[in-house]
């Protein structure tokens, strides 16, 4: 099998080779129409946009990608043309999680305020056991699951809101000017999901007039061009690095690799099932990445690529 790989996926590189594969790696940039024309299976992150533009006339059959989000992939295209395509469901949610409650220490906000958690799949539900087991109050919002708080409930009895939703057309801008005026709390607001989520303009409109308290964005409009004007007024603000663990990454890697070829395995991690706040926090201070995102915003992608990836509690 011919195979194109994202060079920047980690944990990759000689795990095809070992099973007689013939592999190619290309950065994001380098993916193209030309260079994936006689490829049969293409390795991807969210920075390779699979559409007709990269895909027709290929030889393509299979696409994996090593992340939970698949809006990069033109599905219907895909379904279209016989293209299988294949993600990583859950292989960061720990982290992500980490990162959330980590945040969420880092204002200061004690034990015992009210978290809304808005989407409760594999990162919601860990969000929602991990802020529980350290004493934090929890109200889910999730429709689809049948959970039974809705956003305007979220929005009047809620200290801080929490995003981990994907990003489809129900989703899109969900936090709006409507939504932010409805607030009641000024919660501390946080988007580690998809950019597009919130409405850049309308959280920095509520930042401007108090109906929140203050804002974590991980996951920005517009990447890498991010807003400047967000971006300084963001308590917490990274380079989309919230899932950036170690064993969230060998866990995409394996995901990717085994939708390709099912008898190559790479060894994972478990998961923690419950995690004392202080050793989500002994492992990743958010302050410092933000530090050097608010320093040189310019860099975004180069922060991300080379993000030295940290331990999950």
């Amino acid at each position: 099998m011919r195979i194109a790989v994202e060079s920047k996926i980690p944990f990759i590189k000689g795990l095809f080779e070992s099973a007689g594969h013939e592999v190619v790696y290309l950065a994001p940039e380098d993916f193209n129409n030309a260079s994936v024309r006689d490829k049969d299976a293409l390795v991807v992150r969210t920075r390779t946009i699979c559409n007709a533009a990269l895909l027709d006339g290929t030889s393509v059959k299979k696409i994996a990608t090593a992340t939970i989000g698949l809006d990069h992939i033109d599905l219907t295209y895909c379904a279209a043309n016989g293209i299988e395509v294949y993600n990583a469901p859950g292989c960061n949610a720990p982290a992500v999680a980490q990162y959330v409650l980590a945040g969420i220490a880092a204002t200061g906000i004690k034990t015992g305020a009210t978290i809304g958690i808005v989407g409760v799949g594999n990162v919601g539900s860990i969000v929602n056991r991990w802020a529980r087991y350290n004493g934090y109050k929890t109200l889910l919002c999730d429709p689809p699951l049948g959970l039974p708080t809705s956003m305007e409930e979220i929005a009047q009895k809620a200290d801080i809101i929490t995003f981990h939703t994907p990003l489809d057309e129900s989703t899109y801008h969900m936090a709006n000017e409507q939504f932010f005026a409805s607030l009641k709390l000024r919660p501390l607001i946080i988007n580690a999901a998809r950019g597009a989520i919130v409405d850049s303009e309308a959280l920095i409109k509520a930042l401007k007039m108090g109906q929140v308290s203050g804002a974590i964005i991980d996951c920005w409009e517009g990447e890498p061009c991010i807003s400047r004007e967000l971006l300084d007024m963001a308590t917490i603000a990274t380079p989309h690095i919230a899932g950036y663990s170690l064993e969230g990454k060998r866990r995409a890697t394996a995901m990717a690799v085994k939708a390709i070829d099912p008898n190559i395995t790479l060894a994972t991690d478990s998961v923690t099932e419950y995690a004392l706040l202080e050793d989500i926090c002994r492992n990743y201070d958010p302050m410092a990445d933000t530090a050097v995102l608010k320093a040189t915003p310019e860099t975004f992608e180069a922060q991300r690529n080379n993000y030295n990836y940290r331990p999950e509690p």
